[in-house]
C-alpha cells in the first residue's frame, strides 16, 4: 500500500486590518559623537521614537556605551513592516548620567534624525548626519542603521558560551572579560551580531545564554565565517584584547549530535612573539537551541487567529476537513496506512524550504497509523517547522503521479491514489500546476483541493474542469478531469459528512473512467477493493 498525505503552505492573508510583511532588525552606530563630559568621553545611547497619532513615542533604547564617541551598538530593535503604510522613526542620541537617566540639558542631546522604516529597509544601509535643535549639524556626527528582514518566520538560535583560563589583562585584580561576535559579509565588512554582558573578576566566565536570528547571525549561510573576540572591560572604554577565534553555525550545530565545541582564543602578538604560547584561553559553546519564531504574519498555532490554532476543545478547519474526508477514504485503505508529507515549510534541522518533507519527520517511514496518526503527526509538526510560502503544488502532484504511475502497471482494479490538498492560500505556481495535472490525468490519481480561510479562491476554479477543459499552457487538454476543488467556508455550518459527500462526489465517476479508459474490468467482489492513496495537505498560513 502507498498511501500519501500531504502538507503546504500559503500565499495569501486573510481579510482584514494591514497585516504584517515582515519583521525588521535595526543595528545602530554612531562616528564622531560630540564630546560633551569634561574629563571623559561622552557615554551615548540611542533612544528609537515611533509616530503614533501625530506624536513621538519611545520604542526602544540601546545600552549605554562608556566612554566611546564612535559606538557600535548590540541591541537589536525589532518592527513590524507594513510595506503599505508609512512608518516614521526618529533616533535620538543622549550622552547618559548615571546608571539610566535622560539628561535634560541640551548639552546631554548629542543629536538625532528623522527617516522612515521604509526607507531604511529599501536603502539596507542608511547613512545621515546627525542634527541638533533647529536643524543645526552636530559638528560631523553621523548615525549608521542597518536593516535586515526577517521574512518568511526565519529561524532563531539561541546559544550559551562560557570560556576557561582566559589571560589576566589585570594587575591587582582578574579580567572582566565580555565576548564579541561578529559576521563577515561577502565583501568583507564586519557586521556586530551579539556583545555579552561583562563577567567581572572572573577567568572562567559563563556568559547568559542570548538568541539572535539565523539571518543576523549568518544570513541563513552555515558556512559562513564569524569572528569572535574575548575583551578584558574597562570603565573608560580602552577594552583590553584577551584573544580571537572563527567560527561558523555549521561548526556550532555540531554539539546536537553530542560532540564537545570550543576554540582556541589566540592573541596574534602573543602567538607571533611567544615561542611555546598556546592560546589565551578556551571559548566552550555548552549549549545550541533552534527556536521558532511565530509571527502574526505567519498564523503562529498558538494564536486563536490562526488557521492552525490548536484548541483543546475543537479541531481547526485543517483538521475538520482532514477528518471528514480521511474517515471515508480509509475504509477503502486495506492496511489504514497513511503516508503524511509536507511542502512550503522551513524544516529543522536546517530550516530549508522544503516542498517535499515527512511531518512524522522520519524521511524513511513517512506512513502514520490511521487518520488519527496523521492528526498527530500535524498536531506535533507545527510547533517544530517555520511556516513559510509560496504555495506550490505542483512538485507535490508530481511526485503523487510518479507514485501512481508505478501502479499503472497493475494489471487490475487494485489501486487508486487521492490526493487530498487543504491550502488556505491561492496557488502561486498555476502554470506549473496545470502541467502537472494534465500529466496527473493520465495516472490512477484524483486530486480534491479544500480552501481553508476566507481568502479569494476565484483562480482555483480553474483548476476544477467543471467550468471547461483544463489545458496545459502549451494547450494540451486533460485526459480526463480529476481535480475537485472546495471553499470551506461552505460548509461551515453543515455536518462533515456533508463536506465529505461534496469533495467525494466524483471520485468514483473517476475511477471508472480511468479504469475503462485502460479497459481494465471491474474486479470480483470476492477480492479486495481498490485501494486509495489519501492525501491531506495542511498549509502555513500568512495570516
Amino acid at each position: 500500500m502507498n498511501d500519501v498525505l500531504e502538507a503546504t503552505s500559503p500565499a495569501t492573508s486573510l481579510s482584514g486590518p494591514a497585516t504584517c510583511v515582515t519583521k525588521v532588525e535595526l543595528r545602530v552606530s554612531c562616528k564622531a559623537l560630540l564630546d560633551r563630559d569634561t574629563l571623559n568621553k561622552s557615554d551615548p545611547c540611542v533612544i528609537l521614537m515611533v509616530q503614533n497619532d501625530g506624536q513621538w513615542i519611545e520604542l526602544d533604547r540601546t545600552e549605554v556605551i562608556k566612554s566611546n564617541l564612535h559606538p557600535v551598538f548590540g541591541k537589536v530593535f525589532s518592527l513590524d513592516y507594513y510595506f503599505e503604510e508609512v512608518q516614521k522613526l526618529r533616533f535620538e542620541v543622549y550622552d547618559i548620567h548615571g546608571t539610566h537617566s535622560i539628561g535634560t540639558r541640551d548639552d546631554d542631546f548629542l543629536g538625532g534624525v528623522e527617516c522612515t522604516l521604509g526607507q531604511i529597509v529599501a536603502q539596507k544601509k542608511m547613512v545621515k548626519p546627525l542634527l541638533l535643535k533647529y536643524g543645526k549639524y552636530a559638528g560631523k556626527s553621523t548615525i549608521t542603521v542597518h536593516a535586515e528582514e526577517i521574512s518568511g518566520n526565519n529561524g532563531y538560535v539561541e546559544l550559551s558560551f562560557c570560556a576557561k583560563k582566559l589571560d589576566d589583562k589585570d594587575l591587582f585584580s582578574k579580567s572582566d572579560p565580555f565576548l564579541e561576535i561578529y559576521r563577515i559579509n561577502d565583501d568583507e565588512t564586519e557586521q556586530l551580531v551579539y556583545r555579552t554582558e561583562v563577567i567581572k573578576n572572573n577567568l572562567n566566565p559563563v556568559w547568559e545564554p542570548f538568541k539572535v536570528s539565523l539571518i543576523s547571525l549568518c544570513s541563513c549561510d552555515e558556512d559562513r565565517k564569524l569572528k569572535c573576540l574575548v575583551w578584558d572591560h574597562d570603565s573608560r572604554g580602552k577594552h583590553d584584547f584577551i584573544g580571537e577565534f572563527y567560527a561558523s553555525f555549521r561548526e556550532m550545530q555540531k554539539i546536537s549530535s553530542g560532540n564537545k565545541v570550543s576554540w582556541d582564543c589566540m592573541n596574534p602578538k602573543y602567538k607571533q612573539k611567544k615561542r611555546n604560547y598556546k592560546n589565551s584561553g578556551v571559548v566552550i559553546l555548552t549549549d545550541l537551541k533552534v527556536a521558532i519564531d511565530f509571527t502574526a504574519s505567519n498564523g503562529d498555532p498558538r494564536n486563536s487567529c490562526s488557521l492552525h490554532y490548536i484548541n483543546p476543545y475543537q479541531p481547526n478547519e485543517y483538521l475538520k476537513a482532514l477528518i471528514a474526508v480521511g474517515e471515508i477514504c480509509q475504509d477503502y485503505d486495506s492496511d489504514k496506512r497513511f503516508s503524511a508529507l509536507g511542502f512550503g515549510a522551513r524544516i529543522p534541522p536546517n530550516y530549508e524550504v522544503s516542498h517535499d518533507f515527512a511531518i512524522n519527520f522520519n524521511p524513511e517511514d513517512d506512513e502514520c497509523e490511521e487518520i488519527q496518526g496523521v492528526v498527530e503527526a500535524y498536531q506535533n509538526c507545527l510547533p517544530k517547522i517555520q511556516l513559510y510560502g509560496p504555495t506550490n503544488v505542483a512538485p507535490i502532484i508530481n511526485r503523487l503521479a510518479k507514485v501512481a504511475a508505478g501502479d499503472g502497471n497493475i494489471k487490475d482494479a487494485s489501486r487508486y491514489h487521492i490526493l487530498l490538498i487543504l491550502t488556505d492560500g491561492v496557488v502561486t505556481d498555476m502554470a506549473d500546476t496545470r502541467e502537472a495535472i494534465v500529466r496527473a490525468s493520465y495516472q490512477p490519481l484524483s486530486i480534491i483541493i479544500v480552501g481553508v480561510g476566507n481568502a479569494d479562491f476565484t483562480d482555483m476554479q480553474i483548476l476544477d474542469g467543471d467550468d471547461g477543459v483544463l489545458r496545459s499552457p502549451k494547450g494540451e487538454p486533460v485526459l480526463r478531469d480529476i481535480v475537485q476543488f472546495v471553499p470551506f467556508r461552505d460548509f461551515k455550518t453543515a455536518s462533515p459528512a456533508a463536506l465529505a459527500k461534496c469533495v467525494l462526489a466524483e471520485v468514483p465517476s473517476q475511477v471508472v473512467e480511468y479504469f475503462s479508459h485502460k479497459a481494465i474490468s471491474p474486479m470480483s467482489p470476492m477480492r479486495d477493493l481498490p485501494t486509495p492513496i489519501l492525501s491531506p495537505v495542511a498549509t502555513t498560513p500568512t495570516e
